[in-house]
């Protein structure tokens, strides 16, 4: 089914949930290619099984179809309790110019759907699902809840964060994530979705409280989400052009080319520091590239699925 279709079909971002089924069977449809081979498209049933477990559950029938070893599920059973943190600060609106379909994401609105797509394989998975969402306030909070009430009410908070948009000049992350890692008491799995932009002087005190996340054995996974062309590479014709900091207002006026080096150089360099400090904390460190599609970050949760659970 074609995803773009499915977009206008529900309006833009306000039936989320149908647009993250569409991306997560478009991955399930694809898994042959990855490492992943011979999963079942029925995953919501089942888990593989891991040597040392009980026989009990093994489910015979799907050995025999796909030569590899699921133990079934129940309905009770909930082996993972996720937390997915979404920055809505005003960078993430960027580009200003994208809307909210899949061919022309802006960052907010490709986290967004990530979100949505791994809470609809949390839902099938029967796993817990927590979210808070920050932009120059603590915007919402919600613990890791398993029921279809509750899975309604942050898909609905996810929509609201694409289709109101903030203006927030100063977004002091640190402090969030602080004040969410004393919230989260149980062992989970935490998806950050941020785009790490702030100032120098933060950059400390936001590993620290990445740090603060790690506590009570939590598992982080940060998610960098960028616009690869424009953020990175600094790909824009060399024409004058007026550049706005959509945070403070300020602007400046250049040809492209008369910055593109320097540029390049030192943002390359901020992303290499990202990933190398991220890996001083065993945070993992995964580059979203807002025009790269979902594949990476559902991948993602897959490999820290099963080695989380």
């Amino acid at each position: 089914m074609d995803l773009q279709k499915e977009i206008n079909k529900a309006d833009g971002f306000k039936n989320l949930e149908l647009l993250a089924k569409q991306v997560v069977e478009g991955f399930i449809s694809g898994m042959h290619k990855s490492p992943f081979h011979g999963f079942s498209a029925e995953f919501a049933e089942h888990k593989i099984y891991n040597q040392g477990e009980s026989t009990k559950h093994i489910d015979w029938k799907l050995y025999a179809k796909t030569d590899r070893l699921y133990t079934k599920r129940y309905d009770e059973e909930t082996n993972l309790r996720c937390h997915i943190i979404l920055d809505n600060s005003t960078s993430m609106h960027y580009p200003e110019s994208a809307g909210t379909t899949i061919n022309n994401l802006n960052k907010i609105a490709f986290s967004v759907l990530a979100s949505a797509s791994l809470m609809y394989i949390l839902k099938k998975q029967r796993d817990a699902v927590g979210l808070s969402i920050y932009s120059d306030n603590y915007d919402f909070y919600s613990p890791e809840k398993g029921s279809e009430r509750h899975h309604q009410m942050l898909l609905a908070k996810l929509s609201e964060s694409v289709l109101n948009k903030t203006f927030s000049k100063t977004t002091e992350t640190y402090k969030y994530l602080h004040r969410i890692a004393e919230k989260i008491h149980r062992r989970s799995l935490i998806f950050v979705f941020t785009d790490m932009f702030q100032t120098s002087e933060d950059d400390e005190k936001i590993f620290e409280a990445l740090r603060h996340l790690k506590f009570n054995k939590h598992e982080v996974v940060m998610f960098h989400v960028f616009d690869k062309s424009k953020e990175l590479t600094f790909d824009f014709d060399n024409r004058p052009k007026r550049f706005v900091d959509i945070e403070t207002g300020e602007t400046i006026d250049l040809f492209p080319d008369t910055v593109k080096e320097n540029y390049e150089k030192t943002v390359s360099q901020y992303f290499k520091n990202l990933k190398i400090r991220c890996g001083q904390y065993r945070i993992k460190y995964v580059e979203a590239d807002i025009n790269a599609g979902f594949n990476q970050i559902l991948t993602t949760y897959m490999i820290e699925r099963q080695k989380f659970v």
